[in-house]
């Protein structure tokens, strides 16, 4: 049972993604106190599943930062290229 497919990892966005982890950390607290309260939780993989999903958002949204952060070294790269050019004019 997947919480979020392979599809929608790569659809959603920055935003999608932290409202999705701020569902799951709810749900986790209420599994966990289920736990701590030895209330038996209606479905005991959740936990492990929701814990699996969080992961993957965090590191979607590490990477899409690392992504965005080389991106804007690159532009700054080529518009010292072409300043260097145009001075050697």
């Amino acid at each position: 049972m997947a919480i979020i497919k392979k599809n929608e990892f790569k659809q959603m966005d920055e935003q999608t993604a932290i409202s999705k982890l701020e569902e799951l950390h709810k749900e986790l607290l209420k599994i966990n106190a289920q736990r701590a309260t030895h209330t038996p939780p209606e479905n005991p993989g959740r936990a492990k599943a929701i814990r699996r999903v969080v992961a993957r958002l965090y590191t979607m949204l590490t990477q899409k930062s690392k992504q965005a952060k080389t991106e804007v070294k690159e532009i700054k790269r080529e518009k010292t290229k072409e300043v260097k050019k145009t001075k050697h004019e």
